[in-house]
């Protein structure tokens, strides 16, 4: 091995292919967005760019049933109707897409663990609503969920933290491992009796000998950066704690002020914090594994302005 290549990000066509159309919230205006920031702000020649990578079925099924994946794929092929409730539409190869989703996240694991790269980062991913057997709230694989489950399945890694501060409680990962004890949760998210998916109390702690691995933080409508770092110290000190093999961050910037779907009112200062804290932690304690995933984020300059952020203190924990 030659040496690590730094910050590894995953851009192409087939990861910008998981969007729903320009009507869409979740459309294709947000990968743009993100790579024409990352251009204005010089960032890609600096980061090591990989192409992005399809899941196999036996990957996807690390965390999702047989039965759900091979009912995506049907309704892949015909291209019609929802996947849920209304939220997520389905589309001609709506199933490649999202494999490819959970398939990049996989890639980047690999390289890391591999001591290929440092860090990472995967724009369009953190889709952490979906269920095993279940899409929900755009989201149709639970990329969070699948990397959870292979880094203990082809890594016997068990102490991981997963930290979310997207707007939207990540339901679909709390729910799966809510009796892990090893899956170490943060998650701040809008408090959910005014926000999608109406879940993440505080008092959801993780369920039997799991009980306080996990820590829901829900913040009032309107909360900015200030009340976010009012919070963060418990979090932090939570994190410090367990001393964590590897760290996720779904960095979701639908948690910035303005966005059309939300409420609270965080400035990219928030992200660029939270992603520096974490790499520090990774420094410490799991070799700088630390991998970041987009999340949500409707409004793009937003988006782009949060997770260049990201990048940039990715990228800085590099040089150190």
């Amino acid at each position: 091995m030659l040496g690590s290549m730094g910050s590894c990000i995953y851009l192409g066509e087939a990861l910008a292919a998981y969007h729903f159309g320009p009507s869409h919230p979740f459309g294709p205006l947000r990968y743009d967005a993100f790579v024409k920031e990352l251009q204005r702000r010089c960032l890609l020649h600096r980061l090591c760019q990989q192409p992005p990578v399809q899941a196999s079925k036996k990957q996807l099924e690390l965390f999702h049933t047989h039965d759900y994946v091979a009912w995506i794929e049907r309704l892949s092929e015909a291209g019609e109707g929802y996947l849920d409730d209304g939220d997520t539409p389905s589309f001609k190869g709506v199933y490649e897409a999202a494999a490819t989703v959970v398939g990049s996240v996989l890639d980047a694991i690999a390289r890391i663990m591999s001591g290929d790269c440092d860090n990472a980062f995967v724009p369009i991913a953190g889709l952490h609503h979906a269920r095993r057997g279940a899409a929900a709230g755009f989201c149709v694989f639970n990329d969070c969920g699948v990397a959870i489950a292979g880094l203990r399945h082809k890594y016997g890694v068990q102490r991981i933290a997963y930290v979310d501060i997207d707007a939207h409680h990540g339901d679909g990962v709390y729910y799966a491992f809510a009796d892990d004890p090893e899956l170490f949760i943060v998650d701040f998210h809008e408090d959910g009796r005014f926000l999608y998916p109406g879940t993440g109390d505080s008092g959801e702690t993780g369920s039997g000998a799991a009980k306080g691995s996990k820590l829901n933080i829900p913040m009032p409508p309107g909360a900015k950066d200030s009340e976010f770092r009012d919070s963060w110290a418990v979090a932090e000190d939570f994190i410090r704690r367990i001393r964590p093999e590897f760290i996720i961050l779904q960095c979701g910037a639908d948690s910035l002020a303005d966005d059309p779907l939300t409420h609270l009112a965080y400035s990219d200062a928030t992200h660029r914090m939270v992603a520096g804290r974490l790499c520090d932690i990774a420094a410490e304690s799991c070799h700088g594994r630390l991998l970041a995933l987009g999340g949500g984020g409707y409004l793009p300059e937003n988006l782009a302005a949060a997770w260049c952020g990201v990048v940039e203190v990715l990228l800085a924990a590099v040089k150190r």
